[in-house]
């Protein structure tokens, strides 16, 4: 690298070269963070939206999500599934309003062994999203990475043209069967990948480039580019920049934005050809048995699925409070 380039990368933030090897993608459910660091697209789930929910500045969306929700059941409990559904879409909506690309939406996680209660679901909040004046085009549809999940979103990609992300992914058995189901993102989770083996009685501490998560993600990505699937894999962190699109936490964007440091391509199309990888097929059974065998993704795939549905149980309380105050 010759001195001049190098002395111009040494004046651009770490985030800006990463922006020129990856779409930078924010995980969070802060518009400001978004407005801030500015993302191409934007992830949502339970857990990022109940963070600002009872933020002041975000208590109008709540308030307008329960005034929808009163209007739109005649029990208490369809209102709160009502008013969950559109604040949802309400988040979503604002978020579009700042980044260029597109935001993913949650299926609710209690229903991530429920394919087609999933599928209706997800046509529910895209249409939800149209009566707002946003297009199918501009949202992806969050589902967790079971066999269900996985199915339900073969049969939106085909049939409705509903783009989904597959999310809580861990494993390669996750990974294939989500490209040959043909959905357009996956979002695997090196954080939670390395939480797991750091808390085991493996070792405690990992160098970047010998993290598991990375090497999980490289894998994904590989196997992904080598085959020529068109499912984009979406992950975090500079080891992985060339990967297609990174989610970033606002603490590592603020990070990133701050430092000089050189951020250089360490993911490829051509490195990708020259892996070993076999292609893969395997039914539902097959699936299962690997998925099984694999204990770090079988543990963190259920501990997401809980988490997420705890966090959607939390959201449903404070929507139904506000639902109620409204008749007092």
């Amino acid at each position: 690298m010759s001195e001049l380039l190098l002395a111009k990368k040494a004046k651009t933030t770490s985030l800006k070269q990463l922006k020129e090897h990856t779409m930078v993608v924010a995980d969070t459910g802060d518009f400001e963070v978004m407005d801030q660091f500015k993302p191409m697209d934007a992830t949502t789930n339970p857990t990022l939206i109940l963070a600002v929910a009872n933020q002041e500045k975000y208590a109008y969306l709540i308030e307008k999500a329960a005034q929808y929700g009163k209007k739109s059941g005649s029990t208490l409990e369809e209102q709160v599934e009502a008013a969950l559904d559109i604040t949802c879409v309400l988040f979503g909506k604002e978020i579009l309003n700042i980044i260029p690309g597109r935001v993913s939406t949650e299926v609710d996680a209690r229903l991530s062994f429920n394919k087609q209660a999933s599928i209706e679901k997800a046509r529910q909040l895209i249409a939800l999203y149209e009566e707002h004046g946003v297009s199918k085009d501009r949202i992806l549809i969050k589902l967790a990475s079971t066999w269900e999940g996985i199915q339900a979103a073969r049969e939106l990609e085909e049939n409705y043209e509903i783009h989904c992300n597959l999310t809580l992914l861990f494993s390669l058995a996750q990974a294939v069967a989500c490209a040959n189901a043909g959905v357009t993102l996956v979002s695997p989770f090196v954080g939670r990948i390395l939480d797991w083996y750091t808390k085991g009685l493996t070792k405690k501490f990992y160098e970047a480039k010998d993290d598991p998560g990375v090497a999980f993600v490289k894998r994904v990505y590989n196997y992904y580019k080598k085959f020529d699937y068109k499912t984009t894999v979406m992950d975090q962190i500079k080891e992985l920049a060339g990967c297609d699109c990174l989610t970033i936490s606002p603490k590592l964007l603020e990070e990133l934005e701050k430092s000089n440091k050189p951020v250089d391509k360490v993911l490829s199309v051509e490195s990708a050809k020259k892996t070993e990888f076999e292609r893969m097929e395997f039914d539902e059974a097959e699936f299962r048995w690997l998925l099984n065998e694999d204990e770090m993704a079988t543990d963190q795939l259920a501990n997401g699925i809980r988490k997420f549905a705890m966090d959607t149980y939390k959201l449903e309380e404070l929507l139904q409070n506000k639902i109620e105050a409204l008749s007092k």
